[in-house]
């Protein structure tokens, strides 16, 4: 049955009974949604504050720093691709890939194999910084070691129907599969990215990511899928190397994640973030294990124009999206601007879950609004200072 204005209205005046934990989630309630303790991986080289703090209390050691990507000499010529495949569907990609090969440079023309057991690192990240400013066609299926990929500014990479980069055997907690650090104009067309979590020895950690962008600005990401990662499928957050920039202008329509082991989607830093049409599911194996969680790591965050529009989340441990505030009050004031809409969950411990916001006496405002929402079950509203932002439910199909 369907929630009225009013009882979403109820919901909120509810005193919140919610506290962080250091197991995996906190509960507001027999029967309730649960919010867990996330952050995000930044550069992978930079701590998670709030998964940092976990491992303080309950004694774990810090998660390792990533390992830089080694510098590769690119191809002293590349060959231009002769032949135009007809758009398909990339496997498993929930949208159409463009793979058309005209006036493309391909990656085999750099040395890569693509025959699914060669290591290709070196190889692709010779072939990304031999393209730039062109367009860098994937065709086959890579392997890489944990070292991951550097994409550089004017980045263009387009995968072949049929292309993917999967991750070697590794020991790793942390890991980027593709890097977009600090630059801009990246363009990254039907990317099908592995993490191969079966293949990880490590046994903890939470820091191995599909797509890493920290600090980068006009990112264009189409039909993505980030399959079996062991952290998020795509992370977003501030720059991890010093400067604090945040990534901003970022685009990103017909992401899928299956099978990650933290989250689908994790923006711990942003302005002008948007995903389209987001299909996030099967997400468990670490805490919070939402499909989206929008989480600062501190008050240098910004949450500015985040827009999440018509997500699907589904099969996920945790709630379908969680947003959680604890680490954002500052010295520095801050508005929230957060839109959601045509949001349809089916994730069993609930679809939407808010808080976390204790000002005492810091300055955090703006909105984070849910529009169209529908949900199994309700949502859920604890811990959350009443002079923050306005948390609002708009017009909820609930049952």
């Amino acid at each position: 049955m369907a929630s009225t204005k009013t009882e979403i209205q109820q919901v909120l005046e509810v005193p919140s009974t919610m506290r962080r934990k250091l197991v995996s989630a906190f509960v507001l309630g027999a029967g309730s949604l649960a919010l867990a303790a996330c952050g995000g991986g930044n550069d992978g080289s930079v701590a998670d504050a709030v998964a940092n703090r976990q491992r303080r209390r309950s004694g774990a050691a810090a998660a390792s720093s990533a390992s830089s990507a080694s510098s590769a000499t690119a191809a002293s010529a590349a060959t231009t691709a002769s032949s135009t495949a007809a758009a398909s569907t990339n496997t498993g990609s929930q949208g159409t890939a463009n793979t058309s090969t005209s006036g493309v440079l391909q990656d085999k023309s750099f040395g890569v194999k693509g025959d699914g057991t060669t290591n290709d690192r070196a190889a692709l990240q010779a072939a990304i910084d031999g393209s730039v400013g062109q367009i860098l066609l994937i065709t086959g299926k890579s392997r890489i070691d944990a070292t991951g990929l550097t994409l550089r500014s004017n980045t263009h990479i387009r995968f072949a129907q049929g292309a993917s980069i999967k991750m070697l055997p590794h020991n790793t907690s942390t890991y980027q599969m593709m890097r977009v650090a600090d630059v801009s104009n990246v363009n990254i067309e039907a990317p099908y990215l592995d993490g191969s979590k079966e293949l990880n020895s490590a046994g903890s950690g939470e820091f191995g990511m599909g797509i890493s962008i920290t600090g980068a600005t006009g990112v264009t990401i189409t039909n993505p899928t980030t399959i079996n990662c062991w952290g998020d499928g795509i992370y977003i957050g501030n720059s991890g190397g010093g400067s604090g920039k945040t990534s901003s202008n970022v685009s990103i329509s017909g992401h899928h994640a299956n099978g990650c082991r933290r989250q689908g989607a994790t923006i711990t830093s942003g302005n002008g973030i948007t995903f389209t049409n987001p299909l996030w599911e099967n997400i468990s194996g670490t805490a919070p294990s939402c499909g989206l969680d929008i989480e600062p790591d501190d008050n240098s965050a910004v949450l500015q124009a985040i827009k999440i529009v018509s997500p699907t989340t589904q099969g996920c441990a945790g709630p379908g999206i969680q947003v959680y505030l604890g680490a954002f009050p500052g010295p520095v004031s801050k508005n929230v601007d957060i839109q959601i809409t045509n949001h349809t969950d089916n994730c069993k411990i609930g679809p939407f879950g808010v808080g976390g916001l204790q000002l005492n006496g810091r300055v955090v405002t703006g909105a984070i609004t849910s529009t169209n929402p529908v949900w199994k079950q309700n949502w859920y509203l604890g811990d959350w200072d009443s002079k923050g932002p306005k948390v609002s439910v708009v017009n909820p199909k609930i049952g």
